[in-house]
């Protein structure tokens, strides 16, 4: 397998449509939830990301079949008072994963972190993703842990639902 990593344009609709289908491909894995994109994020996410100074992503090739995504987003850290770019997703399409579009996708998210200035990078990952966690272990990723004596940090959520 031939991996290449391009710049997301979701202004050009062959590429919207590949990134899409594979966000929905890993919403229905039991990883990303199980049930898959709802029919108003595939109706509106890729005009909402597609302005959004914020969003930086990119899909993985294998010739021009696209088998992987990754979507970040900027923040900034308050400690280091500088930019830090966080993955929101990393998908690598099933029956292909273990072939180096992983390891791929991140080495595109650090160079992206370092072309913008950040001092890090940040992820989520469920306890239980072993094959995830044991692919970001060997991209450089750690446990964030300030102090061990106060334990490593958790990644916590509200959903806030209109009324």
């Amino acid at each position: 397998m031939s991996v290449s990593v391009r710049p997301l344009d979701l202004a050009d609709p062959a590429q919207a449509a590949a990134w899409l289908d594979l966000l929905d491909h890993y919403a229905r894995d039991p990883m990303g939830g199980g049930s898959g994109l709802s029919g108003y994020a595939q109706a509106n996410l890729a005009r909402e990301l597609r302005d959004l100074p914020t969003f930086h992503g990119a899909l993985a090739f294998d010739g021009e079949n696209a088998v992987g995504l990754i979507n970040c987003f900027a923040g900034f850290s308050t400690f280091a008072a500088r930019p830090l770019l966080n993955i929101h997703d990393i998908v690598t399409r099933a029956g292909l994963r273990g072939r180096g579009v992983g390891q791929a996708l991140l080495g595109w998210a650090e160079t992206r972190a370092r072309q913008l200035g950040c001092c890090k990078l940040t992820l989520e990952v469920l306890s239980n993703n072993r094959r995830a966690l044991r692919s970001y272990e060997q991209a450089g990723f750690a446990p964030y842990v300030l102090d061990p004596a106060a334990g490593q940090a958790l990644f916590l959520q509200k959903n806030l639902t209109e009324d």
